[in-house]
């Protein structure tokens, strides 16, 4: 018999394998204290959840419909991708743009939309850079993403039932990307029964010297996040006792992963080899070859055009359940 209880502020998820002991919980809390009961979960925080069979479907709807509101775009015209392909964001100097507040309060809005909306983090990404002293540029990108959520305002994420609990995961990185610094971006999506629960776009520390050692320091990312989710999943009792599939687009990255022994191309990663290799060994963790055609972490190291990106969101069953069919 298990009981879980999210707490933030005074509103509070309380969740278990036990209804009766549920119940019983929510009448201790409400001798001792004011409580109002609002019954199953549909909307938390801004999230919005609806359960049929086929699984918990999440999405900011309401959330992001306002921030269209706020720009004044209802009526504008969807765009199919949130990003141009290509672009040119962290070099272009064309003049600051004159209202820095309202630039800061959109991107910051768009941040917390990425809870449900993978597709949105590589972009935020790079938004979120230039907070300081915004381009006109940059303004316009941000509206783009809104044009983008026109199109789809209630798209999300569906937690599919009747579905093993196994772990998978995705790793890639954007080698030497970022023009000012050209430190590398790693990005990863992990996905438990075939839907994404984790997923980050993060520039690395270091500047990689090579196309393979910044896919490894993606793979060692991804590693250490694997560990957690793995951690957290025993938490809910559920143990996961297969190692973890990995899956990479670099053969390089792969090969020193699996190689013992050390040369003079690994000396500066040797922690990064170490930490991922001993994942190896103890089976946390299996090593995959996969196409980058098929890569599904790509949509978050680089802007992509149109059908590659639409693509990849339906690999990663991302969807709009309010879009006409």
């Amino acid at each position: 018999m298990r009981l879980y209880v999210l707490v933030y502020v005074d509103d509070l998820l309380i969740g278990g394998n036990d209804s009766r002991t549920i119940s019983q919980f929510k009448e201790y809390l409400s001798e001792c204290f004011k409580m109002k009961d609002l019954g199953h979960l549909k909307y938390f925080l801004g999230i919005e959840v609806a359960r049929s069979p086929q699984g918990i479907y999440l999405s900011q709807r309401k959330y992001t419909l306002d921030i269209i509101d706020e720009c004044g775009l209802l009526a504008s015209r969807p765009f199919a991708s949130p990003m141009e392909e290509n672009h040119q964001l962290q070099v272009i100097e064309e003049g600051p743009y004159a209202d820095l507040g309202r630039y800061r309060r959109l991107v910051e809005r768009l941040v917390y939309l990425t809870v449900t909306r993978p597709d949105l983090i590589y972009v935020i990404h790079i938004l979120a850079q230039f907070l300081k002293q915004p381009q006109v540029k940059h303004w316009e990108a941000a509206l783009r993403v809104v044009h983008y959520l026109k199109g789809c305002p209630g798209q999300g994420i569906l937690l599919t039932a009747n579905t093993d609990l196994t772990l998978s995961a995705y790793c890639d990185a954007d080698y030497q990307t970022c023009p000012l610094t050209r430190r590398s971006l790693s990005g990863y999506v992990i996905l438990l029964g075939g839907s994404p629960i984790a997923w980050k776009t993060k520039k690395q520390k270091t500047v990689s010297i090579s196309s393979a050692e910044a896919e490894y320091r993606a793979m060692r990312y991804t590693t250490g996040e694997l560990k957690w989710e793995r951690e957290l999943l025993s938490c809910f009792g559920v143990q996961h006792d297969t190692p973890i599939s990995l899956f990479c687009d670099n053969q390089v990255a792969l090969h020193i992963a699996a190689n013992p022994v050390f040369h003079e191309h690994t000396k500066h990663i040797e922690a990064d080899c170490h930490f991922v290799r001993d994942a190896l060994k103890v089976g946390l963790i299996a090593t995959f070859k996969i196409h980058t055609s098929n890569q599904f972490a790509d949509i978050f190291t680089k802007s992509l055009g149109g059908p590659q990106f639409s693509y990849l969101l339906r690999k990663l069953d991302i969807r709009d359940l309010h879009a006409p069919i």
